[in-house]
């Protein structure tokens, strides 16, 4: 049963006091350890709300201590809140680090789809604007068309599709 007292004594270097009973002014023995985590050390003269229980050895003792219109707070939430400008900080470290990993991966998604975009093989499209790019490729298998493979033997190194040495690329496949 629940019953409210008032600490008398509190001996803050062992971290224990007595509560008395308003009924009967009988001193009950209470612990930090039954007190709310709150960060508030107990104060002789507080008046507190407790259960009464019976320990080990046969003395009444305080539990489960409140303070009136005190906040209550569970010990989940003791321990999971963290409030101030460090969390703060970390927070907006943490949205700065998400945005610019975003930032970054954008952009190599989009420097890499323009590599891709090639034009189709048709006489029409290959003389447009043509956007190649040098990409390992060397051999004439490798092509999709006349002009990218012109573009291949001009511009990148290595490119093996001229074998007559003539200044045409991949005669008997692409440039006939």
């Amino acid at each position: 049963m629940r019953t409210h007292g008032t600490l008398v004594k509190w001996n803050d270097d062992r971290g224990f006091g007595f509560v008395a009973l308003p009924q009967s002014h009988e001193e009950v023995f209470v612990h930090i350890s039954a007190f709310p985590r709150d960060g508030v050390r107990p104060r002789v003269g507080e008046v507190v709300s407790f259960e009464v229980r019976t320990g080990s050895d046969g003395r009444k003792k305080a539990e489960a201590v409140e303070r009136p219109g005190g906040r209550k707070t569970s010990a989940r939430q003791q321990t999971s809140h963290s409030g101030g400008k460090g969390s703060l900080v970390g927070s907006l470290l943490t949205a700065a680090a998400v945005l610019a990993i975003g930032f970054v991966g954008y952009n190599a998604y989009v420097s890499r789809q323009h590599s891709y975009t090639l034009p189709l093989a048709s006489p029409a499209t290959e003389t447009a604007r043509q956007s190649f790019s040098c990409d390992g490729r060397t051999h004439c298998s490798q092509m999709t068309s006349c002009a990218e493979a012109r573009y291949f033997l001009k511009h990148c190194p290595g490119a093996q599709m001229d074998g007559n040495g003539d200044g045409e690329p991949c005669e008997q496949q692409w440039c006939n």
